[in-house]
């Protein structure tokens, strides 16, 4: 990585002055234009503040001890299930899929890029990779498993077709399940289509502010972008399976009460 000597140098004040600058923009615009979501674009800012003040501090912390690495990834681990479960909403019986799906995502992942050497082995360098993969592993978890839900309930009549035909649950909601990984990663294939045409990603912007070379950031940002698709693509894949036996079980709305 390029000296970091260059690293732009922050006034937090002047950093707070402009955010609020910024929101007042945001609030004039919002009620010149009659859109009522003032307070929740408000809220989700105090609340993306509050947030981001804590996990500096506790990233903070894990820089200077970095045998709290291991407990730092265990906790977003739990936290991206707990939030995946939540929007995937079949239900608590589903939390160890969900989880393992992420976990799978996340491993596949980090595990290769640490070992090739590709980034530094240093907290610095390896948390906040990590911290992107578990985010996009739940992403891809919590989409693949709210789109499954959605079409197996939709579609309940042909799922019932394909057991009365003899087929397990897991087989007869098996398309719905092919389906609903491609869907979940839509996004992510579109955010690397265009990286660098239509947006310059946050991994590279920030780089480019902390003082690396453009090539450098390229690298990385690269690096990035096909290791979210790569965990989506493993949690989407593991999610669709384990839900499978059971969505093709039960109604949806039934595995959700459970």
């Amino acid at each position: 990585m390029g000296d970091t000597a260059g690293m732009t140098s922050l006034d937090p004040w002047r950093v707070v002055a402009a955010i609020a600058v910024l929101l007042v923009i945001l609030v004039v615009v919002l009620t010149v234009a009659g859109v009522r979501i003032r307070r929740d674009a408000l809220v989700a800012t105090a609340r993306a503040g509050a947030q981001l003040a804590v996990v500096a501090l506790v990233i903070a912390w894990v820089f200077r001890h970095p045998e709290g690495i291991v407990v730092y990834v265990v906790v977003m681990l739990v936290a991206a299930t707990a939030t995946a479960t939540r929007r995937v909403a079949c239900g608590r019986a589903t939390v160890p899929v969900i989880g393992t799906a992420i976990a799978a995502g996340a491993v596949v992942t980090v595990v290769p890029v640490w070992l090739s050497g590709a980034l530094e082995t240093t907290p610095e360098a390896l948390v906040p990779f990590a911290a992107q993969i578990v985010g996009g592993a739940m992403i891809g978890s919590s989409l693949t498993g709210a789109r499954l839900r959605d079409d197996v309930r939709s579609g309940w009549d042909q799922v019932e077709a394909w057991l009365s035909l003899g087929a397990t649950p897991a087989q007869a909601v098996a398309p719905y399940g092919r389906t609903a990984i491609g869907a979940a990663l839509a996004p992510p294939v579109d955010q690397t289509r265009s990286a660098g045409l239509v947006t310059l990603p946050g991994a590279f912007v920030g780089l480019l502010l902390g003082g690396a070379t453009p090539a450098e950031a390229a690298f990385v940002q690269v690096l990035v972008l096909v290791g979210l698709l790569v965990a989506e693509c493993v949690a989407g894949v593991v999610t669709a399976r384990g839900l499978g036996p059971v969505l093709g079980a039960h109604r949806p709305e039934d595995a959700a009460t459970g």
